[in-house]
């Protein structure tokens, strides 16, 4: 892990070993689920910019218009198909295919080349969403249209000032299990852990909340806190800690991103906001707010990552069971599997 003026960040490290196809054993494999997820943090995509990510086995181009806009398009022009990922341009609000410079504009359709006489057709525009400083692009089965929305922190500049990545050879659902499955952090990771409400479908999220004794914080020292948890789909969970005692917040998310067949970058981002500065003598200087929750979203990530560098080894070995033996206990496994059958097919998972 690396630091820079946006906290402690990691690309994802170059495999090893080829990535499996599917599960361990001889487990099935899961498709990809219908839903949205992170493809980029905001700041990596500067107006005029244009990024390729790879989505669900194909990549996935992504660029901000002038004005700001951002949109996601399929790779390929065309007219003779380049890569619009490799030495396209924005202009204005078009994307403008570096090969014969045919340009796109905000529907996907031809609206200009160099001869005056536009395509007959276009790109493909994938719906793509900017929430709280991160880009996320639907995925639907068929192509269908997104039908719910990530929620949003209230305020804009609730951002993540710290980040990480890591490549692991699982599903975004095994995953997001994690989250449900609370009693492996007692007997994997060492943390006192007590479920206060057990999950809580509603639609396309869910909730949980879990009593948990934290590392070590600058300024706090040891803190015992209660942690909010809302998943979004498969593909989007936020846990909130609340602070009130020393008047702050801390946000952690975790976005897993399918990029092949049972392969996944899972992104973790932490930020932390003021919400009484009275709270903390000397926070009257925004210097002062900013060093301080810039130093405890870096901690509270440098914590987070230590975990899940201890699940990494499970996830890479794993295979997926899709009819668990589950024991007393894992009621809430139980009731996480039920609600994420909801983003495949029926009969798909």
């Amino acid at each position: 892990m690396t630091t820079s003026d946006d906290g402690p960040q990691a690309t994802a490290p170059r495999p090893t070993r080829p990535p499996r196809a599917a599960p361990a054993g001889d487990g099935p494999a899961l498709p990809t689920p219908s839903g949205w997820f992170c493809l980029a943090l905001s700041r990596e995509l500067r107006p005029g910019a244009v990024l390729t990510r790879r989505f669900a086995a194909e990549d996935v181009v992504l660029y901000r218009t002038r004005r700001g806009e951002v949109r996601a398009t399929r790779p390929y022009c065309p007219h003779m198909g380049a890569h619009l990922g490799y030495g396209s341009t924005v202009e204005g609000d078009t994307l403008v295919c570096p090969f014969h410079r045919f340009a796109f504009g905000a529907d996907g359709a031809c609206v200009s080349d160099p001869d005056g006489v536009p395509l007959r057709t276009g790109v493909e525009h994938l719906p793509v969403l900017e929430r709280n400083g991160f880009l996320h692009v639907w995925h639907g089965h068929d192509d269908d249209p997104p039908t719910w929305e990530l929620p949003a922190l209230p305020g804009a500049q609730v951002r993540p000032t710290a980040h990480w990545a890591v490549e692991v050879d699982t599903h975004p659902q095994e995953v997001m299990e994690n989250v449900a499955d609370y009693r492996h952090l007692g007997t994997l990771h060492r943390l006192a852990v007590r479920q206060v409400t057990p999950p809580t479908p509603e639609g396309p999220y869910l909730r949980t909340n879990l009593r948990s004794t934290a590392g070590r914080i600058p300024v706090f020292g040891g803190l015992s806190w209660e942690k909010s948890t809302l998943m979004a789909g498969l593909g989007w969970t936020l846990t909130q800690l609340e602070l009130p005692r020393f008047g702050m917040a801390v946000h952690l998310w975790g976005l897993p991103t399918p990029i092949g067949p049972w392969r996944t970058v899972l992104r973790v981002a932490a930020a932390c906001e003021i919400t009484d500065p009275g709270r903390v003598p000397g926070l009257n200087l925004p210097a002062a707010r900013t060093a301080l929750t810039r130093a405890v979203a870096r901690s509270t990530l440098r914590m987070t990552a230590r975990v899940i560098r201890q699940d990494v080894p499970i996830w890479n070995h794993k295979r997926y069971e899709p009819r668990p033996r589950l024991a007393a206990g894992d009621q809430s496994v139980g009731i996480y599997r039920h609600w994420a059958r909801q983003f495949y097919r029926p009969g798909m998972n």
